[in-house]
């Protein structure tokens, strides 16, 4: 990825576990992980989130963020799956999975250690291999003690090229990737289970680098998120011509996708907030992750930012408190009455929200509909824009 598009949400992880082998063509659909239908508590939001960041923020391996890319409609069936009882009791998962099975494919190859892609210096902290099989395994923890591990495979993934306005071709390749069938820790719950993970990191494993290193596409990948209805979006690999996209540099030699955030406006009108606040440091910066629900300011930011936003409508509305959440009891269109936020990152890249993409709405109150910040205060650290 180069840099920033609009409603772009981030990125999976560099270690890909028990994954399909067939990409759908180019333009991948997403669905919405919480359907507006549903009443869903901020404090679930944010514990699904903490369990989240308690993996890729606090990881003993840095640069691991994961990406869901199928599985069920319900928020809380997202993990890892136990697939065999070699580490632990077998799985039973609350949504049919489809297992990738190595055995039953012609084009799977082991990755031996002489491989490339498992001398890899980028990937010798999760690497390991067996002299006496000449196998390439990994054993890999993540930061709140969940692991898994087993061995390295290649086999071909299929997709379809874009090679125009509307000229499509066949095409495929080979794509490394890690097959568990070992997890354990909060990976083994059997409320969250998904097929496997995508690979979308910076490191040499994930997808799109691979696809880079063998000169199939560009290595860039745009993630746009759809607002209402059931959501969606689509997932492109590649980059996308189009005039209208505004690139924003990512912060080099970071494990995350690191952003220059530099300023927000309410209502066209800049925050007092010192840069200094979004700068990239070892316990700080600003990243765009879309397995984050929310999103999360610092101190600095947040506290400008709700302040602006309750002074400008609080003559609309009736400001409230819900579970330490600043809400607002709102008897209109919440269009009518808040003000456009926009995020200014380097590159005069925006990103222009409109309410309902900064708003949550959590219920009613009194006949009122209630309408909370979707942007939560991080004490210290690091300032997430979530999906």
């Amino acid at each position: 990825m180069r840099g920033l598009v609009p409603l772009l949400a981030a990125f999976a992880a560099m270690l890909v576990s028990v994954v399909y082998c067939v990409l759908p063509p180019t333009l991948l659909p997403l669905e919405r992980a919480f359907p507006l239908t549903r009443r869903v508590e901020l404090d679930r939001l944010r514990a699904r989130d903490r369990a989240r960041h308690a993996r890729f923020l606090r990881g003993a391996v840095s640069g691991v963020v994961d990406f869901s890319v199928q599985g069920s409609s319900d928020p809380y069936f997202v993990g890892l799956i136990l697939e065999v009882t070699s580490c632990g009791l077998p799985v039973i998962p609350a949504v049919q999975l489809n297992f990738f099975d190595a055995a039953s494919s012609s084009t799977t190859k082991l990755v031996p250690c002489s491989d490339p892609m498992c001398t890899s210096a980028l990937q010798t902290a999760a690497t390991q291999c067996s002299p006496q099989s000449n196998q390439c395994s990994y054993s890999f923890q993540y930061g709140d003690g969940s692991g898994t591990s087993c061995y390295y495979v290649s086999d071909a993934l299929y997709f379809d090229m874009v090679l125009g306005q509307s000229l499509i071709a066949n095409s495929s390749a080979p794509i490394v990737f890690g097959c568990s069938t070992c997890q354990f820790g909060d990976l083994t719950k059997t409320d969250k289970a998904v097929d496997g993970i995508f690979g979308f990191g910076q490191g040499d494993l994930s997808v799109i680098s691979q696809l880079s290193s063998r000169a199939i596409t560009p290595k860039v990948f745009s993630h746009c998120l759809k607002g209402g209805g059931n959501g969606g979006g689509i997932l492109v690999l590649g980059e996308i011509l189009e005039p209208g996209i505004v690139y924003s540099p990512l912060v080099p030699s970071q494990p995350h996708y690191n952003l220059y955030l530099q300023s927000i406006a309410v209502n066209g009108q800049l925050l007092p907030i010192d840069p200094a606040a979004f700068a990239t440091s070892n316990n700080r910066g600003t990243i765009v992750d879309s397995g984050t629900t929310l999103a999360y300011l610092v101190d600095e930011a947040y506290d400008p930012f709700v302040s602006s936003i309750t002074a400008i409508v609080q003559q609309s509305v009736i400001p409230t408190i819900s579970n330490g959440n600043q809400c607002y009891l709102v008897s209109t269109s919440v269009n009518e009455i808040f003000s456009p936020v926009s995020l200014n990152f380097a590159g005069s890249a925006s990103m222009v929200l409109k309410p309902e993409e900064y708003l949550v709405h959590i219920g009613f109150s009194g006949g009122a509909a209630m309408w909370c910040i979707g942007f939560q205060r991080v004490q210290e650290g690091v300032t997430i824009l979530g999906g």
